[in-house]
C-alpha cells in the first residue's frame, strides 16, 4: 500500500492541535498529513460571531480541497461535527476523496440532515443528562460542559 494523503478535521471546541499524536503516527508511516483549523477554531483568525451557517464553519476545509490538484484524492477523517465538514467536502469534490472516516462523528444523509442530528443530541442530552449537563449550542456548533465543573 503506497503512501496516502490524510487531511484530518477536528470536531466542537477543538483545533487542528488534537491530532498531534495521529499526525506522528501517520507520518511515521510514511503518508502525508494535512490538519485545518475550521472558521473560530484553533488559530484561525475568524470569530465565531462572524460564522452565520454551518458552511462557514468548514470554508478552511473546501479552500483546501479546491486548491488541490484536480488528480489528487484524499482520505477524509472528521471527528465530532468534523462529520458534518466532511460530508459537506465529499458531496462538492467526489473526485478528490478517496475515502472517508467517521470517528465518533456527525454522519448526516439525504434522509438524515444536520438538524434532525442536533434535535437528536438535544432530546438525548436533555432527557438522558439534564442534572449533569448543560448544553451550548453556537452558530451549530455543541459543546458540552459537565455541570458538576461549573459549580
Amino acid at each position: 500500500m503506497g503512501t496516502r494523503h490524510f487531511v484530518l478535521v477536528h470536531g466542537a471546541c477543538h483545533g487542528a492541535w488534537c491530532w498531534y499524536r495521529i499526525i506522528a503516527l501517520l507520518k511515521s508511516a510514511g503518508h502525508e498529513v494535512t490538519t485545518l483549523d475550521m472558521a473560530a477554531s484553533g488559530i484561525h483568525p475568524k470569530q465565531v460571531h462572524e460564522l452565520d451557517s454551518v458552511t462557514d464553519y468548514y470554508e478552511p476545509l473546501i479552500e483546501f480541497l479546491r486548491s488541490l490538484p484536480q488528480d489528487q484524492r484524499v482520505i477524509l477523517v472528521g471527528h465530532s461535527l468534523g462529520g458534518m465538514c466532511i460530508s459537506g467536502a465529499m458531496e462538492l469534490f467526489p473526485n478528490k476523496i478517496a475515502a472517508a472516516v467517521f470517528v465518533a462523528a456527525f454522519m448526516p444523509s439525504p434522509d438524515l440532515s444536520f438538524l434532525t442530528l442536533l434535535q437528536e443530541v438535544l432530546n438525548y442530552c436533555y432527557f438522558v443528562f439534564f442534572p449533569y449537563f448543560i448544553v451550548i449550542i453556537n452558530f451549530g456548533i455543541i459543546c458540552m460542559m459537565i455541570h458538576m465543573w461549573l459549580i
